[in-house]
């Protein structure tokens, strides 16, 4: 083990590095930053830092940084979780002559180089994602070399390590196993803004791994600030639909100061938002997880020299995003905590003397909470079933995917928790099961839905509660330094404007009156499928594909999603289609630009909604005076399995359960309506069995697509 000695005091290096790295000679440190760093470079602790936005915990781990490369440390491992914060940390980096560079999934070209370079012992921070650390390669051939050498393990937005926080990400609980790896006189530090009493517990837990320092100290050094926020002004504006907070922010959008974030609850509210913006004239962009990352990057830019008035953003943009100047933030629908609102809102005001930060909740915000809640958390059933298929042979994700019935994204979630479970382990070539014993703690997943919902009635409590927005937002962090802010709607009054202009509604009802959604048809068969029973593989055949069909609108949707996820709610009972609904589908349909015109209606059968689907395609082949051949028949008992599958499950469940004996199929293009579009496996054999019958086309309508 290396024995390094520290200077009595480095007060003064310390201080020298702190104003290189501002730009100013006459900065001093913020209370609780000197002492951070003596404690990892002289003491060679382990701290927990958590302090408000702007703060400058950077300031910390580079100043740090510098002074242990100064006394021969190897370079500090820096696990950040978004390439947003990547880059941003390391423009901070440059500017204070530390040499940064990172290791991600966007820049695979340059690992060889960065490889190099500390090899040769030039990087001083190396930016990892937490997912990195378990990727097999960098696990077992880059990872044990870097734990000989590290000067420092520095662990950002370290909330995402708990579970109980409100951005937790599976990877990030691998970190104790790193730790406990390190050699014991390694400092730790973890920092984040946005952690309760509990939080800070767990987050101490888990760095506290191995804690055996030179100083003799195992407890790990928490440093708590207060979080209020003085540049923040907050308010509630409670509008009664989303085309009225859609016309608010076309009302007064220029007003807001500067440039901003708008962060909407899902993708397609920020697609559609950023859409209805621009058509009126206002220069945003959309930023979501789906953004090709390239396209993320320039907006970031574009924002930070204010070439944008706003993001329209989901949670894709969040945690480190640094602009210190922005002038607003803005939610058209809460989050579902008031702990993830304060990270949000975080970001404006860093620099600046006021921002102005204002929620705009809606009605739909709690349906939107319970599903990203419920697909987080892991299902018993499904754990035992990748358990049990897993063995000693690596399996890829694709081939289990195929083997459980789990769709993707939620496997790989699923797999990444087992894995931290020490169920089972991602290897080159993909996964196998390690043997050893696994238990679903259902208690632990119980607390941890029951504290969920808790947030959510806090959060529901901030919107109506008529005290100190800031004051409530500190308390919820156990921030007992709370005091009322005195700027806040409710300790200053409305500092908003209310009216909505009559142009701005009229623009915004048109805008989510928009109908129309492009289905695109599956041009390949699942992996797998023939190892259910499906004599399939590969590129569909050309004759026997569907062609591109039209929904009236995503669930998701802002404006017809709201109608449509009323009809198909829980417990509604079926019934004809409602006449407006069915107009807005006719208008689908003369917007429809295809090569040839439908010469015939099919419906498909429905279990569920026979009523709804009968009445909608009758009513679109008497408004487009076409003749309704029926519905196709359901066999062998009809499809089996339900909504959720990964594709080779999906379609094992239809293949084969539709027949077109009964109807007179013309040669032609065929209309076939049904309900919902999910998977779209169940339109793809339909139109398969049309299309063999005679049909020269078969274009799907629905009424919802999912996702």
């Amino acid at each position: 083990m290396t024995t390094h000695t520290a200077p009595p005091d480095i007060r003064d290096d310390a201080l020298a590095a702190l104003r290189a790295l501002v730009g100013r000679t006459d900065a001093e440190f913020h209370d609780g930053q000197y002492e951070a760093i003596e404690a990892l470079v002289a003491e060679r602790r382990r701290a927990l830092v958590v302090q408000r936005t702007g703060w400058g915990k950077s300031a910390v781990y580079f100043v740090a940084t510098l002074l242990l490369r100064q006394q021969g440390a190897g370079p500090t491992v820096l696990v950040s979780p978004l390439l947003a914060l990547m880059r941003d940390q390391i423009a901070a980096a440059e500017r204070a002559g530390v040499r940064a560079v990172a290791i991600n999934s966007t820049n695979a070209h340059e690992w060889a180089d960065v490889l190099a370079q500390l090899d040769r012992d030039e990087v001083d921070v190396l930016l990892v994602s937490p997912e990195r650390l378990n990727n097999p390669s960098f696990r077992e051939q880059q990872l044990p070399a870097l734990v000989r050498r590290i000067g420092m393990l520095v662990v950002d937005e370290a909330h995402c390590i708990s579970d109980w926080g409100h951005d937790f990400r599976p990877d990030y609980r691998r970190l104790r196993d790193l730790i406990a790896q390190m050699p014991a006189d390694v400092p730790v530090l973890a920092t984040t803004a946005t952690a309760n009493s509990r939080v800070v517990a767990d987050v101490a837990e888990q760095l506290g791994a191995a804690t055996d320092g030179p100083a003799g100290g195992s407890e790990v050094l928490t440093i708590r600030g207060p979080l209020a926020r003085a540049s923040l002004r907050l308010g509630v504006l409670r509008l009664p639909d989303a085309p009225s907070r859609l016309a608010w922010l076309l009302s007064h959008l220029d007003e807001l100061p500067g440039s901003g974030i708008i962060y909407t609850l899902t993708v397609a509210a920020a697609v559609d938002t950023a859409r209805l913006l621009r058509e009126r004239g206002h220069d945003v962009r959309a930023y979501t997880g789906q953004t090709d990352p390239d396209e993320r990057a320039e907006s970031e830019a574009m924002l930070k020299r204010n070439e944008v008035k706003a993001l329209v953003a989901t949670s894709a943009l969040g945690m480190g995003f640094d602009k210190p100047d922005l002038g607003f933030v803005l939610h058209l629908g809460a989050p579902s905590s008031p702990v993830a609102y304060y990270q949000q809102v975080g970001r404006a005001g860093r620099a600046s003397e006021s921002a102005d930060v204002l929620l705009l909740p809606g009605v739909e915000d709690r349906d939107i909470w319970h599903y990203f809640a419920t697909a987080s958390m892991p299902d018993r059933d499904r754990a035992e079933r990748v358990i049990a298929a897993l063995g000693d042979a690596p399996v890829s994700t694709p081939a289990l995917e195929a083997m459980v019935d789990i769709r993707r994204t939620p496997l790989e979630l699923l797999l990444k928790v087992l894995d931290v479970d020490g169920a089972v382990r991602r290897v080159q070539g993909g996964w196998i099961a390690t043997g050893e014993p696994w238990i679903y703690d259902a208690e632990r997943y119980d607390r941890i839905a029951a504290e969920r919902r808790a947030e959510q009635r806090h959060m529901i409590d901030y919107e109506q509660g008529g005290g100190c927005r800031m004051e409530f937002l500190q308390r919820t962090l156990d921030d007992d330094t709370a005091v009322p802010c005195g700027r806040c709607d409710n300790c200053a009054g409305v500092w908003f404007p209310t009216e909505v202009g009559a142009d701005a509604s009229s623009a915004a009802s048109a805008s989510l009156d928009r109908v129309g959604v492009p289905i695109e048809p599956r041009r390949m068969w699942p992996t797998g499928a023939d190892r259910l029973g499906v004599p399939v593989k590969g590129r569909i055949a050309v004759e026997e594909q569907a062609g591109e069909g039209r929904a009236l609108a995503r669930l998701t949707d802002l404006g017809w999603g709201g109608a449509l996820r009323e009809l198909f709610a829980a417990g509604v009972a079926d019934g004809p289609v409602p006449e407006r609904m069915r107009d807005a589908c006719v208008r689908v349909l003369a917007g429809w630009r295809w090569t040839e015109r439908p010469v015939a209606v099919v419906s498909m059968p429905s279990r569920s909604r026979p009523l709804l689907v009968s009445s909608l395609a009758h009513g679109l082949a008497d408004i487009g005076r076409l003749p309704y051949l029926g519905e196709l028949a359901m066999t062998g008992g009809g499809p089996t399995g339900g909504p959720g599958g990964n594709s080779a499950f999906r379609l094992a469940g239809v293949w084969d359960r539709f027949s077109t004996d009964a109807l007179a199929v013309p040669a032609g293009p065929m209309l076939l309506v049904d309900d919902q579009a999910d998977s779209r496996w169940t339109l793809t054999v339909a139109a398969r069995s049309l299309r063999r019958a005679g049909a020269t086309d078969v274009l799907p309508f629905v009424l919802a697509l999912r996702g």
